[in-house]
């Protein structure tokens, strides 16, 4: 049967709109998320983002494209992250759980002085914590993904320390109304400042310690200022990576096991991260003059002493589940 030049042409027609159907559907398949990052591009955190984002769209083929925006470049403060998770602003974020406690006093449980030792004992805490954190989460509509903290923290001072009486008069670096009662109670005086003001106020002699991480030591250069640091970990402070919840319900199943697997896998993986780069930044403090070592621990053990009647103080706010979170920890490693 012979078949006329419309009749082909009509078939051509069918099939070119067949195929359009099938792009437009293909294309309409795919996913493209980003990842609110606060943290600078070469900040390990957001190094960690960037290889999850990927990983994510390699395992998914390509149906769900993640692409990680550090340095802020999506408009979201880093205290402003869970809300903005929670609102659809941005579909991700990489956030620190103790700045976002106001959508959940209990995230900055790990902000008790003195409370955690080592990663060690840190793991165990979250065992305690992450499933309240979870929970926390999911009430501003946005699942966790992974939790990993941030390095080791220190004192960085002006002046030697060998013992607890060494701190008294020692003008403090202080964020907030708990800093500020530990640092009270270790016989030192507060002084609540920005960022921003921490350089001034030590160059002016205004303050004479910080408590931080070695990475923010490296990042403010503070060898031209302060040349001991004493490995403490009076805090601890950790990072989730989150989705909202809106979002995650419209990807598919399939798609939603691969990035849990993909979180699951590589979550341990950013833990050695963390640890590798404090180990980094130890060292780039020692090339330039730094004295830094291990607090004496008889002087932690006083530290501890001194501000453990906190702990309960500050986690009875956030709640019965905190509070009972708290005694299996502190049963756990028999604080």
């Amino acid at each position: 049967m012979k078949v006329s030049f419309r009749g082909r042409r009509i078939a051509l027609s069918l099939l070119v709109a067949g195929a359009s159907v099938g792009l437009i559907g293909a294309a309409q398949a795919q996913t493209k998320l980003e990842i609110s990052v606060p943290w600078g591009p070469n900040e390990f955190h957001s190094l960690n983002a960037a290889a999850f984002a990927k990983r994510i769209t390699e395992e998914t083929k390509g149906q769900v494209q993640v692409f990680s925006r550090p340095g802020g470049e999506l408009g979201v403060k880093a205290n402003e992250s869970v809300r903005a998770v929670a609102e659809g602003v941005v579909p991700m974020a990489d956030l620190a759980l103790f700045q976002n406690a106001s959508r959940g006093p209990a995230m900055a449980v790990e902000t008790l002085p003195f409370l955690v030792n080592d990663y060690e004992q840190l793991q165990v805490l979250h065992k305690s914590f992450r499933p309240l954190w979870e929970s926390l989460l999911s009430k501003n509509n946005q699942k966790m993904l992974y939790v990993v903290p941030w390095p080791k923290q220190f004192f960085f001072t002006k002046k030697p320390v060998q013992t607890v009486d060494d701190l008294k008069g020692l003008k403090m670096r202080s964020l907030d109304k708990l800093t500020t009662d530990w640092i009270n109670r270790l016989g030192m005086v507060p002084v609540q400042l920005t960022n921003l003001e921490i350089l001034q106020a030590l160059g002016s002699g205004m303050l004479e310690g910080v408590p931080t991480s070695a990475g923010t030591a490296v990042a403010q250069k503070y060898w031209d200022f302060m040349k001991f640091g004493y490995e403490t970990n009076h805090i601890w402070a950790s990072n989730v990576m989150t989705i909202n919840m809106d979002t995650w319900k419209k990807l598919t199943p399939e798609q939603q096991q691969t990035i849990e697997r993909v979180a699951r896998e590589m979550e341990p993986g950013f833990w050695e991260n963390s640890k590798r780069d404090h180990q980094v930044k130890v060292v780039e403090l020692q090339k330039n003059g730094m004295n830094i070592q291990p607090m004496p621990r008889a002087v932690v053990d006083e530290m501890r002493r001194r501000t453990a009647a906190l702990w309960e103080q500050y986690t009875k706010p956030m709640g019965d589940e905190a509070v009972k979170a708290l005694g299996q920890y502190r049963s756990a490693i028999g604080k």
